[in-house]
């Protein structure tokens, strides 16, 4: 199982000076209130979010996410 990678994105839009109000945009919303429940966990990053993410903030799909390695472990 995997999860997204909030703090790192979070971190990756400020250090390139991308506002919410423009992620918001790049994600088709209205508002920056909306992309802020995303980043901050209140809503789930969808998987056609996931390029874009990525292409905007240029980090690797990889890095957008946290992979729970105990969780692959169990399964295995």
């Amino acid at each position: 199982m995997n999860y997204f990678n909030l703090p790192g994105i979070k971190s990756r839009r400020e250090h390139l000076n991308i506002s919410m109000q423009e992620m918001a945009r790049e994600l088709g919303y209205k508002n920056a209130s909306t992309y802020m429940k995303y980043e901050n966990g209140t809503y789930s990053f969808r998987a056609h979010h996931v390029p874009i993410l990525s292409k905007k903030l240029d980090m690797s799909i990889d890095n957008l996410y946290f992979f729970n390695q105990e969780i692959a472990k169990t399964e295995i």
